[in-house]
């Protein structure tokens, strides 16, 4: 019998003598920097993990459970972040590491990258979605190749208000375009690009908890103009520049 056979056969065996098919949930329990979540069809969550209660504020699990994401995060980020469970629940969208700022309820900002699937039934009707949220930590400069990128990464850092290419970024820190994809996926977590986004964004942060306009904001980093910034800052954020400035006037 071919082997991918047996791991299938083996596979779907354990499965089915499985008692407990949230046996996963104490596990993401001990990991601090990792939001664990399942949902169910109606997008409630079901099943949480203890990052995601003291993410949202809460004292246990029992303040989540049975909730959507509209009842648990302020406007409009509850919106967003339902909006983005029925793009899932609905049309079995797969979001695959959605670079991710989320203003957490002391209103320190967080970037996490964030992962969604559905959950289906035998015969594959969605039943509902699991995700999960990972933190981006600090970049690993202890790294051996850290030092190969870090004209790159100082670059993006000193002129991300102007137009920055792969190629460009490339010769900064002398490599090809398929070194440097490599090498930022393993210190950062994160593609070139996806470092460009973050960077620029939240230089845009900082600035609008001071007066600047949304117009200027967008122009010092590096977007063509205002709508482009806006389309950007909500992707990401999951509110528009101007919300976000009222979240954070708020706290």
């Amino acid at each position: 019998m071919p082997a991918n056979l047996l791991n299938t056969l083996a596979r779907s065996d354990l499965g089915a003598r499985i008692d407990d098919v949230f046996f996963a949930e104490p596990l993401f329990d001990a990991l601090p920097d990792v939001v664990f979540f399942i949902k169910d069809r109606d997008g409630r969550y079901v099943v949480v993990n203890q990052a995601l209660v003291r993410r949202c504020g809460m004292k246990d699990k029992a303040g989540l459970l049975g909730k959507t994401a509209n009842e648990v995060f302020a406007a409009p980020l509850g919106q967003r972040f339902q909006a983005q469970d029925q793009s899932v629940l609905d049309g079995g969208v797969q979001i695959e590491d959605q670079l991710e700022l989320h203003l957490y309820p002391n209103r320190d900002p967080g970037w996490c990258l964030t992962q969604k699937r559905p959950l289906r039934d035998a015969r594959g009707a969605i039943v509902g979605l699991a995700g999960v949220s990972r933190d981006l930590a600090m970049a690993d400069n202890k790294n051996p190749a850290y030092h190969k990128v870090a004209d790159a990464v100082r670059l993006i850092h000193e002129k991300f208000g102007e137009t920055l290419t792969l190629p460009q970024l490339a010769r900064t820190a002398n490599m090809s375009v398929a070194q440097i994809e490599r090498y930022f996926e393993r210190i950062f977590h994160l593609t070139p690009r996806q470092m460009i986004i973050k960077t620029r964004l939240e230089a845009a942060s900082r600035m609008l908890a001071g007066d600047a306009s949304v117009s200027d904001i967008a122009q010092a980093c590096g977007y063509a103009d205002h709508s482009a910034f806006t389309r950007q800052f909500r992707a990401t954020v999951g509110v528009t520049p101007s919300e976000y400035r009222v979240l954070l006037r708020e706290g």
